[in-house]
């Protein structure tokens, strides 16, 4: 079995997947994006500006599809539009337990306001940006096998619900 984070950028989904691996030392954790980026050489950031948007998903479509077909024990970490891609989200549903990390906008958008690693979010009034984005991956994210409201959780809380879920043979 699998655990697979999904949410928004700045959802925690990095932070969370660091202290599962810590809690199941069994798993190894990959994120999605650090693989790209150790495999082409480059940021997000650049991979976004030297070749395209689509590239990328091109690139993040590939690496989940190998992750994935690669056997269990993992802790993936995705990248906020990759849950976007049909493709993705079936083999990551069909693979492992998906979490849903769910914030709400103002949360993001204050964890991520002077962040200017995330190529979506450099353009005029970020803010509205998140906001659409929210709104867009909304719907899909939903489809996770679990919605985890962060808002008023600690990661403590967060951690131990992801474990349980994670323990338990049924899913919601």
């Amino acid at each position: 079995m699998n655990i697979i984070l999904v949410g928004m950028p700045a959802s925690g989904k990095t932070t969370i997947g660091k202290m599962l691996s810590e809690q199941l030392q069994e798993y190894t954790l990959i994120d999605t994006d650090a693989v790209i980026e150790r495999t082409e050489g480059m940021t997000i950031s650049d991979i976004f500006e030297k070749h395209s948007e689509d590239y990328f998903r091109k690139l993040e479509h590939d690496t989940i599809q190998m992750i994935c077909s690669s056997g269990d024990n993992k802790i993936i970490s995705v990248g906020g539009g990759a849950f976007e891609n049909p493709d993705n989200r079936a083999a990551l549903l069909k693979y492992g337990k998906v979490f849903y990390l769910k914030s709400n906008l103002d949360i993001l958008y204050y964890r991520i306001s002077e962040d200017k690693t995330r190529p979506l979010l450099q353009k005029e009034n970020p803010r509205q940006i998140l906001e659409n984005l929210l709104k867009k991956r909304e719907e899909n994210f939903k489809k996770a096998h679990y919605t985890v409201d962060t808002d008023n959780m600690t990661t403590d809380e967060i951690l131990r619900f992801i474990l349980d879920a994670s323990s338990s043979e049924s899913s919601n």
